[in-house]
């Protein structure tokens, strides 16, 4: 073999390589700049304390997601100057930023998708025009803040629509398209190469994926990528085995039905699960394997979470303050 022979193998390789890298695997750290407010400090395998996106990277993770309230409760966390806060960080880091937008002042999740209270008494067309601006306006402020987000992720777990209840989906699914189309327009708009995503819970369940999927489609919408969460341990009369199996399944069945890219933006497992590393380590190799390489990545949900509001499916000891097996799944 010459050294011209050696020399395009070598260019081969690095090409067949190449996608491997950019394999998405991160965290949602929402939770940090509250529990370091209140006094929680992190440890690394070593016992030596240290900041939890360090703590993070050494464990293979090259990417941060953050949810966005419209006006919490207590007037800071999770809003978008919170949000700014750990964004800056996570680009200090070194790592990609997902924003997720939960069009809420608290939770958004399939069993609770309420409007803002300041747009509680806008009709439909104001509702639109609401979730354009303030996503438009939110996106400028990223901005401006020298932060590019990777991904950008228009409404949380929206089984059943956002924005109850002029957008909930089984009562009006064009509705809820169109809201959606309005902060992926404005999203688009401010960052034209951004990702957009749409995220279900439940990714087992290929059904409500199928319903919600074919009724924004056929409603005009578009996305980039179909973004799923994955508790296998939770999910009833399935071992975690069967769960995750359900989980690819539907994911290819995404990528065939709509040629969308997958990827799951939450997985978690109880901090004391001595299956826990296994577990999320066949979520991490099934993503891997979906069809087509649009499997993009696998992203846990608050692993930094120890004794903190009662959470315990965090990836940290809450008797050591370090990191669990779970995390060490991301080195792979």
């Amino acid at each position: 073999m010459n050294k011209y022979t050696k020399c395009a193998l070598l260019v081969n390789l690095v090409a067949v390589a190449t996608p491997t890298l950019a394999f998405v695997k991160g965290a949602d750290i929402s939770w940090l700049t509250q529990m370091e407010d209140s006094g929680y400090t992190f440890y690394n395998d070593w016992g030596y304390k240290q900041d939890v996106l360090s703590i993070l990277r050494d464990h293979g993770m090259n990417a941060v997601r953050l949810r966005v309230w419209v006006n919490p409760s207590d007037g800071y966390y999770n809003s978008l100057a919170d949000v700014i806060t750990k964004a800056k960080w996570a680009k200090a880091a070194g790592m990609d930023v997902m924003i997720d937008f939960h069009y809420s002042d608290t939770w958004a999740d399939p069993g609770n998708q309420w409007k803002p209270d300041a747009w509680s008494n806008l009709d439909f067309n104001g509702l639109m025009d609401r979730v354009w601006s303030y996503t438009r306006d939110s996106l400028e402020q990223i901005k401006s803040a020298g932060i590019t987000p990777k991904w950008i992720q228009i409404g949380n777990e929206t089984n059943n629509g956002m924005l109850w209840n002029d957008g909930m989906a089984s009562s009006n699914m064009r509705n809820f398209a169109w809201l959606f189309n309005s902060g992926r327009n404005a999203a688009k708009e401010v960052f034209p190469n951004a990702k957009i995503i749409v995220h279900l819970a439940n990714c087992q369940d290929n059904s409500v994926f199928r319903w919600i999927f074919d009724g924004l489609k056929n409603n005009g919408s578009q996305w980039d990528v179909i973004g799923a969460s994955m508790y296998p341990r939770s999910v009833t009369n399935m071992t975690w085995q069967q769960a995750t199996a359900a989980c690819l399944t539907n994911l290819n069945d995404m990528v065939s039905r709509y040629g969308s890219e997958v990827m799951i933006t939450e997985v978690g497992v109880p901090w004391d699960d001595a299956e826990a590393k296994t577990i999320v380590a066949d979520v991490i190799k099934k993503v891997r394997s979906v069809k087509s390489g649009k499997g993009l990545g696998v992203m846990y949900w608050e692993p930094e979470a120890y004794n903190w509001q009662g959470y315990t499916w965090g990836a940290w000891n809450p008797n050591t303050k370090q990191p669990t097996e779970a995390l060490d799944a991301f080195l792979e």
